[in-house]
């Protein structure tokens, strides 16, 4: 499918995994929105990857409904009823395991990973049913396939969760022309990975999938005709395959 002049939200949009999706979806002749709660690093993003002819730009806590709602409203009248919505907002914390984790930060990686994501979903649904189609993009993780100490515990049971939100909603909306499809990315060369106990060294960061690689699976996916639904998809580094 042709996705020239496509409506594109990307949250997370300022850095990562969602700027490397945003660049691909520009590449492709998109319309492109990106939305992240950090506003200093968006406008740096937006300057970074091409100003602000290239992409349009909001400042929004997906934790807030309200601000969510208001996002929305805002991509309508900026570009237009969105067609593509990619969830890429996502945190974690150093103290990670139960021995360490505080309950104020496990509530907070719970609130962006998952409760986040469901308030996006949700705001972009009522469009989407009304044009009788849509795609749903949700940066998962391998830690929402399988548990890892190294993900940390709060990570884990928020990327389990926002599996089985985008799982249900595909099944759900399927009849109504919209797809889901969760992506589960192994390591990743992001600045998630600077909140490890122990950050990696430049030359395991090399070793590591990059935001562009996720993004070459996220626009092969957008480009494939209604009738093809990709429910999930696994991408690692050679280092971390599973059987």
């Amino acid at each position: 499918m042709e996705l020239s002049d496509k409506i594109v939200l990307v949250t997370g949009g300022a850095g990562g995994i969602g700027l490397g999706i945003a660049k691909a979806f520009a590449a492709e002749g998109c319309r492109v929105a990106l939305a992240d709660a950090n506003e200093e690093a968006l406008v740096k993003a937006v300057k970074d990857a091409g100003g602000n002819g290239q992409f349009v730009r909001r400042t929004c806590d997906i934790t807030d409904r309200e601000q969510v709602s208001q996002l929305f409203q805002w991509l309508g009248e900026e570009l237009g009823p969105i067609d593509i919505l990619v969830n890429s907002a996502g945190i974690n914390v150093s103290n990670r395991m139960m021995s360490n984790i505080e309950p104020a930060d496990f509530d907070r990686v719970m609130e962006i990973n998952t409760t986040g994501t469901f308030n996006c979903i949700y705001a972009a649904l009522p469009v989407m049913r009304q044009r009788g189609s849509g795609l749903i993009v949700n940066i998962v993780s391998l830690a929402g396939k399988r548990t890892m100490l190294l993900a940390g515990l709060p990570y884990c049971v928020s990327k389990f969760a926002t599996g089985a939100l985008g799982t249900f909603v595909n099944l759900e909306e399927c009849k109504n022309g919209i797809k889901v499809t969760n992506i589960y990315p192994g390591e990743t060369n992001t600045p998630i990975i600077d909140k490890r106990p122990s950050p990696p060294s430049p030359e395991k960061r090399a070793k590591m999938l990059q935001p562009e690689d996720i993004a070459a699976c996220v626009t092969a996916i957008a480009k494939l005709p209604p009738r093809a639904v990709v429910p999930e998809l696994i991408i690692t580094p050679p280092h971390m395959m599973i059987a």
